[in-house]
């Protein structure tokens, strides 16, 4: 079997090895923060422990990620800004206290609201940023989800412009 990977100009090469979109490995990275923090959250934030689901996260859910430094950035930049980040999302969403968010939800949002704020724009635009946080929810979440982080997502990319 013929293996193909992308050039940087976008042609098809046949190649030896098995192609790793980096857009594949970050959906994956975003996927495994999401499911750290979750579970972070779900046994109410104990100290040191984060680390610890992170780590086993990677090891579970990971295996093949060649650069782990996104999901090691993604961790540690919404622990760091998580208190300004749940204030942020209690202001675009009044009528949601962070409380009654669902944990998913309020985790997809934290991910979704550090990378519009606070990372490298240029690495990862907003909107990709929104995108990726929309899928997220659509694949871990309920229903109208998905909706509700793009609204809270979109009110505050708005009011970055």
């Amino acid at each position: 079997m013929l293996d193909i990977r992308y050039r940087a100009n976008d042609e098809l090469t046949p190649k030896t090895q098995h192609p790793k979109p980096i857009m594949a490995s970050r959906h994956l990275s975003r996927s495994i923060v999401m499911q750290s923090l979750y579970e972070w959250d779900f046994y109410n934030k104990g100290k040191g422990f984060l680390e610890d689901i992170v780590k086993r996260n990677i090891e579970d859910f990971g295996p093949g990620l060649e650069d782990i430094s996104f999901i090691l950035d993604l961790v540690s930049g919404v622990k760091k800004h998580l208190t300004e980040i749940d204030k942020i999302i209690e202001t675009a969403a009044p009528e949601w206290p962070i409380a009654q968010i669902p944990i998913i939800d309020r985790n997809v949002l934290r991910i979704g609201l550090f990378e519009l704020l606070y990372s490298n724009k240029e690495e990862v635009p907003p909107k990709v940023a929104i995108n990726e946080e929309i899928e997220l929810a659509k694949t871990f979440s309920g229903q109208t989800s998905s909706k509700f982080v793009n609204g809270v997502l979109g009110t505050v990319y708005k009011q970055l412009d």
